[in-house]
């Protein structure tokens, strides 16, 4: 099953979906940020905005319960409002997780919640390649609605409801925020890019890759793989290329490597028989190919990880970085 498979790549890459901020505003306004996180993410809850980022000529309008996913932008502009009037500037401090301008509250106001998505750093590139700079998830083309949705309804209640154990249940909901927004993105799969994304919603091909991750270490021929597809060798190659953006077995390396870190960060995973789990023939030639791949030594990597990223887990910043 698809979802099988992006449940294998969460685990993997270990996403969270954090979210810690957003307001409440009615009439006409303007928010402008500036955006420190390589990918964010920005939902509707209630009400309709126009979301403008860098190298947008053309605003995407955010209805209630979308959610936009943007990759690498540094510049982000929101606006609501009929647009009849005089638009009030919204300046939220960091301090502040959630804004409430007057009595502004759903359903008769514009109510935004913004976040971001945290990854490994094994997982950062991974995930921004299979993303275009904007994605936009509409409620209203999914079957997801209702559960975006509920979502989105319950963690404006945790982020404003002061309630003990909050900040616990804001990232448990925003893990499933982000799962959502993904299901949803796949459904709309015609706007994905070439990519693992993209990859996990060809039925054709969702044989062989099931092989691929029950038994990475197995010695994978292109020829086993075609057969489980049921296509022939050059129809297959030709067709995982151009829905994954690389070659099958191309994506089987990559897919070990992602295994191999995982492990890795782990601290305790002895470097010989991770190689032959994942189906080298010795230490070195799985330590040649990791290098290739990761640009260290496998036991480098183990220590620059432990060094520059432990497993404390970090504190949730202020979901929209406002405009000083």
């Amino acid at each position: 099953m698809a979802g099988d498979q992006l449940s294998d790549v969460f685990n993997l890459i270990e996403v969270k979906g954090l979210v810690s901020g957003g307001f409440s505003v009615r009439g006409d306004w303007i928010s402008r940020f500036d955006i420190h996180d390589p990918l964010k993410l920005v939902a509707m809850v209630c009400g309709r905005a126009r979301l403008t980022a860098d190298g947008m000529h053309t605003p995407i309008v955010l209805e209630a319960g979308d959610v936009a996913i943007l990759n690498g932008c540094k510049r982000l502009v929101l606006e609501g409002g009929a647009g009849t009037g005089l638009p009030q500037e919204l300046v939220l401090s960091e301090s502040d997780p959630f804004v409430r301008v007057g009595e502004a509250e759903c359903p008769d106001a514009d109510v935004v919640l913004g976040g971001h998505v945290d990854v490994n750093p094994a997982g950062q590139a991974l995930l921004r390649r299979a993303l275009p700079a904007v994605g936009h998830v509409r409620a209203s083309a999914t079957e997801a609605a209702s559960n975006l949705h509920a979502i989105l309804n319950r963690l404006v209640d945790e982020v404003t409801g002061g309630r003990i154990g909050a900040a616990f249940a804001v990232q448990q909901h925003g893990q499933l925020l982000l799962l959502e927004v993904l299901r949803a993105y796949l459904a709309q799969a015609d706007e994905l890019p070439p990519g693992w994304l993209r990859l996990l919603t060809d039925e054709r091909l969702r044989p062989a890759i099931e092989l691929m991750h029950a038994e990475p270490g197995k010695p994978w021929r292109l020829e086993d793989l075609a057969r489980a597809a049921a296509m022939s060798r050059t129809s297959f190659a030709e067709r995982f290329r151009m829905v994954a953006g690389v070659p099958p077995l191309t994506y089987l390396n990559g897919w070990r490597m992602q295994l191999a870190q995982h492990a890795l960060r782990r601290g305790d995973t002895r470097v010989g028989p991770l190689a032959i789990d994942l189906g080298y023939t010795s230490e070195s030639a799985f330590s040649n190919a990791f290098k290739r791949e990761v640009g260290m030594s496998p036991l480098r990597y183990r220590a620059s990880v432990r060094d520059e990223f432990p497993t404390a887990p970090r504190s949730v910043p202020v979901a929209l970085s406002a405009q000083k």
